[in-house]
């Protein structure tokens, strides 16, 4: 079975229900136009509009969260709203509504949109002023901007990387400080990127003073000697929630888990090594700046780590 590279997916028969799972996203994905959420309201993304004036637009002012959908169940959401209460916090942001109602409202769009399996986008900036300033609007008078919409990855519980892995550069860290906040301002993570792509890799690793932070958009472990090692949690890097949950469940599992940082020449030397993020939950890194980890392809730890948290998360998903 094939499905033409415009719905951009391509696979054999084997397992016939998700054959037919996918095929069916497909579908959906050419026929029917999103439903997005907008200040309150669902309406076709060709509908949805925001003020020029928006601070979102003007200076990344704002926060955002990614959540993952698996069977049409939400993974690790308390993790994800207790985060953006956090990130809100530090920006000195209200949250524009109760953790119930996001709920619903992430509950809403899967249902509107028939999502088996994908993402979904959620971004709160602090609204739009009457003009540019650089000095925060009244939260009385201004109300915050409120979007969410969704993803169709339907590669996401099999993605075929976990089988490959990703070929990572390094780059410095050139980010502002407060990295633990999860901004929109993601500029230079789009940078990063973008030179990792043109470098023939698959993502950047970034380094502060010879250590490794994180990646553009995950955090960032290796394995020495059966132990799972990452930075520990700062303002240098986000905290993130999939981060969280692997390493419980490695702990629960009797996995030994260090929190300390380590350098590029560390981790081409490692056994293996991984990134975990809520899109990609468990990937493996198979070569560094073109020194390849461990045997060249991805390890046992790993990928084990990458059935618990799927395992472990879907029993808690709602």
């Amino acid at each position: 079975f094939f499905l033409s590279s415009k719905q951009g997916l391509h696979f054999e028969a084997g397992n016939g229900t998700m054959i037919r799972r996918l095929f069916s996203n497909a579908i959906m994905r050419t026929q029917i136009p999103r439903i997005v959420y907008i200040n309150g309201q669902y309406v076709p993304e060709g509908e949805a509009r925001v003020s020029i004036f928006d601070r979102g637009f003007l200076m990344a002012d704002g926060v955002y969260e990614l959540t993952s959908v698996l069977e049409g169940r939400i993974l690790d959401f308390e993790g994800h709203a207790t985060r953006l209460k956090r990130s809100l916090d530090a920006m000195d942001m209200k949250m524009p509504m109760s953790k119930e109602t996001l709920l619903e409202v992430h509950r809403e769009l899967i249902q509107r949109n028939k999502i088996d399996e994908g993402t979904i986008y959620l971004q709160i900036t602090r609204g739009s002023d009457v003009d540019r300033d650089f000095v925060f609007p009244d939260p009385e008078t201004i109300p915050p901007t409120v979007v969410m919409f969704h993803k169709y990855m339907p590669h996401l519980r099999n993605n075929p990387t976990a089988k490959t892995g990703l070929k990572i550069i390094s780059i410095d860290d050139l980010r502002w400080g407060r990295r633990d906040i999860k901004t929109i301002q993601l500029l230079y993570a789009s940078m990063g990127k973008t030179m990792a792509k043109r470098a023939g890799a698959d993502d950047a690793w970034m380094v502060q003073e010879g250590f490794v932070t994180e990646g553009t958009r995950s955090n960032v472990y290796i394995v020495k000697d059966g132990k799972i090692i990452t930075r520990a949690l700062s303002y240098d890097i986000l905290h993130g929630i999939t981060r969280a949950a692997v390493l419980q469940f490695a702990r629960e599992a009797q996995m030994e888990v260090v929190e300390r940082s380590f350098t590029i020449a560390e981790a081409q030397n490692a056994d293996e090594a991984f990134v975990t993020s809520a899109s990609t939950f468990v990937l493996p890194v198979v070569d560094i700046d073109g020194h390849a980890v461990g045997t060249g392809t991805p390890g046992p730890i790993v990928a084990r780590l990458r059935e618990l948290y799927i395992e472990e998360s879907m029993k808690q998903a709602i």
